[in-house]
């Protein structure tokens, strides 16, 4: 029997998160989501740290750490888990951005 992906059973954990109306609480629900999926993360020995909301663009900055800085599946991980439940969560929620990456002009990615 296969065991359930740590941010598979994240996705699947009950919302509890409300609709928001301005940026902070746009912020808070974030910072709620975050502390959902951060055990996920820090079981395959990551972590996930909330570095910036744009509640005007709902572009998320967050960095990932730890293992996730050089495991190529941190993208898949990012966009895939986090973004989804993410938007899934958080109305006005756009993108979820790793700030630890930086894009060469051909758009490769290295973590840093």
């Amino acid at each position: 029997m296969m065991k359930e992906s740590p941010v598979a059973a994240a996705a699947t954990a009950p919302s509890t998160v409300m609709p928001t109306s301005n940026g902070d609480s746009m912020a808070a629900e974030v910072a709620k989501v975050i502390a959902a999926v951060r055990p996920a993360v820090q079981a395959d020995k990551g972590d996930i740290e909330l570095i910036s909301v744009d509640a005007e663009t709902g572009i998320i900055e967050v960095e990932l750490m730890g293992a996730c800085t050089s495991c190529p599946a941190s993208s898949s991980t990012l966009k895939a888990g986090v973004e989804r439940i993410m938007k899934d969560r958080v109305p006005g929620v756009t993108e979820v951005v790793n700030v630890g990456q930086v894009f060469y002009a051909d758009g490769t990615a290295v973590t840093l």
